[in-house]
């Protein structure tokens, strides 16, 4: 095996075992228990980038349109999302989360940083850095290849 083989080897194999450890980490901690994984995505995806419409939403997280129309729905029921009509286009809805979503949102996302915090605690600085720089590249690869939205921006001193 040339080492570029080995190399994506080692990659295909550790990024299956990756997936089967964020499941584990969803069923053994309760961190998922406010907010499941796509309420939490739709959520903080609304906060960077803004309201926007259910197609950019969509689109931005790599869903059919009628299951991210779903996920509002049922985030609109728990009153962390609130649909406008669209100023230019009254038949379309623009989809802005609520104080207590982002409340609820930040809530989570203090609580991942902390457990990821736990998980990484013998990890130097910049190896934590590393692996942010390393997802970061990986996770825009996908979105470049699989998602019609531009791909988030880099966060600071990603590169």
């Amino acid at each position: 095996m040339d080492a570029t083989s080995a190399a994506l080897d080692v990659i295909e194999h550790q990024a299956a075992v990756l997936v089967r450890n964020f499941e584990l980490l969803y069923r053994r901690t309760d961190i998922h228990d406010d907010l499941d994984r796509a309420e939490y995505l739709l959520l903080r995806t609304l906060a960077e980038s803004g309201p926007q419409d259910i197609n950019s939403l969509a689109a931005a997280l790599g869903l059919d349109p009628s299951t991210a129309g779903r996920q509002v729905a049922a985030l609109q029921s728990l009153g962390l999302v609130a649909r406008s009509p669209a100023p230019t286009d009254r038949r379309r809805s623009i989809i802005t989360p609520t104080g207590e979503g982002l409340r609820r949102m930040e809530e989570v996302r203090v609580r991942r940083a902390e457990s990821l915090a736990g998980l990484l605690e013998g990890w130097s600085e910049e190896e934590r850095h590393t692996l942010g720089v390393m997802f970061t590249k990986y996770n825009r690869s996908v979105a470049e290849r699989f998602l019609t939205a531009a791909p988030a921006p880099e966060p600071v001193g990603a590169r």
